[in-house]
């Protein structure tokens, strides 16, 4: 069975622990809305569908960090994990010591418990 991990990538990261986890593609909407290229314009309709005449969805202003190639493969010039999805994924691979993405769906994975204060 295929798994596809939706909803929540917003960064590098969230995209390699969804493949560590044992996914075969994630779904990354609001990274690629922040492209230039991208129609929304910097706007998000988040997972919802929008419907003109049904009151559903919200449209989230997620700006614009840079163009769909400085996204996927950089040059990054921000460091929070958004621009450079690939080069990331692949960083992360290496320090793992994995060089193909069936391999690294089965690395070992702990999960801490977080903190709820």
């Amino acid at each position: 069975m295929h798994v596809i991990a939706d909803g929540g990538m917003v960064n590098s990261g969230d995209i390699a622990k969804a493949f560590a986890c044992g996914s075969d593609a994630v779904m990354v909407g609001s990274p690629f809305a922040r492209s230039a290229e991208a129609p929304g314009g910097g706007y998000h309709w988040g997972s919802e569908a929008h419907h003109p005449d049904i009151p559903r969805g919200t449209r989230l202003k997620v700006g614009t960090i840079g163009t769909m190639q400085e996204i996927l493969h950089g040059p990054s010039h921000v460091a929070d994990g958004s621009m450079n999805l690939i080069g990331a994924l692949r960083r992360a691979m290496a320090t793992s010591g994995y060089t193909e993405l069936k391999e690294f769906q089965r690395v070992q994975v702990v999960v801490a418990p977080r903190r709820l204060d």
